[in-house]
C-alpha cells in the first residue's frame, strides 16, 4: 500500500518584501522538496516573494486585506477541507485562526510561528498599550496548541510574557540557507561601489532591512560618520520604508551623504551581501535576524547589536562577530573598524550557521506539524 504524504496547510499574510515573507517561501520550498503537498491560504498578496512559490503549493486567496477580515473565509475553508493542523505564520494570523476555528466548529489544531521578541517590540510603549496588547495575546494564544519560536530568546520571552506553557513551545531555526543562495550571490552585482577595485580604495559596509524604527539605521549612520572621519569607506542601506527621507537628511547633516547610498528594495540582495566587506545589523530588536545569517553563510564578516533576540545566539556570544549595545554608535563604530581590520575567515562563518539550512528547518517543521496533528508533543531535539 502506497503512503500518500499528508497535506500541510499554511495561513499567511504576504504584505511586503520583508524577512518573514522570504523565510516562509524558503520553508514552502523545503516542505515540497520533502514531498509534502501544501495549501497556502493568503490574507494579503502584495509581496514579490509570491512569484517564487514552488509548483507543489496550491495557493488559495482568502480575499481579505487584513487578518480579522479573513476570519469568515478562513472558517469556510476549514469547514470544507478540515485540515488536521494549520500553521499560522504570524501572531495576527494565529489570532484569526483561533476565531475561524471556533466559527467553523472543526477540530483543526493550530501551530503558530513566532518571529518577533514581544517584550522588545513593546518596550517604550505606553503602559496601557502594553497591557491591552498582552491581555489580547494571553487570551488568544491560550487556544493555540503549539508555538514554534525562531530563537531561544523568542521562546523564553513568549513563555514569560504570554504565560504560554514552555512545554508547548519548540525552537526551530529559520530556513535561511537555501541551495540557491550561493548561485544567486554569484550573479553580477549592479552597484559600482562593490567593484573589487573600488573597494580597495573605499571598503563598503552594508545594512539591510525595512527603513523603519526596528532596524535603527540612525545609529548606524552616526557610527558610520565616526568611522568615516577616521578612514575612507562607504555605506549601503538596502531596503525601503517610511524613514528614507529621515535617513537621507541625517546623512546630509552628518556630512556623509556622498558616501551613503540607499538603492531601495533588491529582489536579489545576495550579490550585495556577498561582496560587502562587513555586514552591520543595527537593530533595536529582532526575532532571528535572517540577513545576518545569510551574510555569514556567504562568508561576509558581521557586526551586530546585542538586541533581543537572536544575534547573540547566531554569533555564539560574540565568537563569530562583534556584539555591541543597542543604540551605542561609538561602540558600533569601533566594532566596524576592528572587523574591517581583522575579518574572520569565510569558512569559519559558514560553519557557524549550518543549523540554518532550509532542508533541516523544513524537516523540523514537518515533524512538529505531524506531531501536533496526532495530538502529540513535538520532539525537542534539534533538526538534523
Amino acid at each position: 500500500m502506497t503512503h500518500t504524504p499528508s497535506r500541510i496547510t499554511v495561513l499567511a499574510s504576504f504584505s511586503g518584501a520583508g524577512g518573514v515573507e522570504r523565510m516562509l517561501v524558503n520553508l514552502l520550498h523545503g516542505l515540497t522538496e520533502l514531498g509534502r503537498p501544501v495549501d497556502l491560504l493568503t490574507i494579503r498578496t502584495s509581496s514579490p516573494y509570491l512569484d517564487d512559490l514552488p509548483t507543489g503549493v496550491r495557493r488559495i486567496d482568502l480575499g481579505a486585506r487584513h487578518s480579522l477580515g479573513a476570519v469568515a473565509a478562513l472558517a469556510r475553508q476549514l469547514r470544507s477541507e478540515r485540515p488536521p493542523v494549520l500553521l499560522a505564520a504570524k501572531d495576527r494570523a494565529g489570532r484569526a485562526a483561533v476565531l475561524a476555528r471556533r466559527l467553523a466548529g472543526v477540530e483543526t489544531r493550530i501551530v503558530m510561528r513566532l518571529g518577533t521578541n514581544l517584550g522588545a517590540a513593546l518596550a517604550g510603549k505606553h503602559v496601557l498599550a502594553r497591557w491591552l496588547r498582552l491581555t489580547a495575546v494571553r487570551r488568544s494564544w491560550q487556544h493555540i496548541e503549539h508555538i514554534v519560536a525562531v530563537s531561544d530568546g523568542v521562546a523564553a520571552d513568549t513563555a514569560r510574557l504570554a504565560h504560554f506553557p514552555p512545554e508547548r513551545i519548540s525552537v526551530i531555526r529559520n530556513p535561511v540557507i537555501t541551495p540557491m543562495l550561493a548561485a544567486r550571490a554569484a550573479l553580477p552585482c549592479p552597484h559600482p561601489w562593490l567593484d573589487e577595485a573600488a573597494q580597495h580604495v573605499a571598503p563598503v559596509l552594508l545594512g539591510a532591512g525595512r527603513l523603519e524604527r526596528q532596524k535603527d539605521f540612525p545609529t548606524l549612520l552616526r557610527a558610520f560618520a565616526a568611522l568615516r572621519a577616521e578612514r575612507r569607506c562607504r555605506l549601503l542601506l538596502l531596503g525601503e520604508g517610511a524613514w528614507r527621507h529621515r535617513l537621507t537628511a541625517e546623512a546630509a547633516a552628518l556630512g556623509v551623504a556622498a558616501d551613503l547610498d540607499l538603492p531601495g528594495f533588491q529582489s536579489n540582495p545576495y550579490p550585495f551581501l556577498a561582496r560587502a566587506r562587513v555586514f552591520v545589523l543595527s537593530s533595536a530588536w529582532e526575532g532571528s535576524p535572517n540577513v545576518l545569517t545569510e551574510a555569514m553563510a556567504l562568508g561576509t564578516p558581521v557586526v551586530a547589536t546585542d538586541c533581543p533576540s537572536g544575534p547573540r545566539e547566531v554569533l555564539a556570544d560574540g565568537r563569530f562577530g562583534r556584539l555591541v549595545p543597542v543604540g551605542d554608535a561609538a561602540a558600533l563604530a569601533k566594532a566596524m573598524a576592528a572587523t574591517l581590520a581583522n575579518p574572520l575567515p569565510a569558512a569559519v562563518l559558514q560553519h557557524a550557521v549550518a543549523a540554518y539550512r532550509s532542508d533541516a528547518s523544513a524537516a523540523a517543521y514537518a515533524a512538529a506539524l505531524d506531531a501536533v496533528a496526532a495530538g502529540k508533543a513535538p520532539s525537542m531535539q534539534p533538526p538534523p
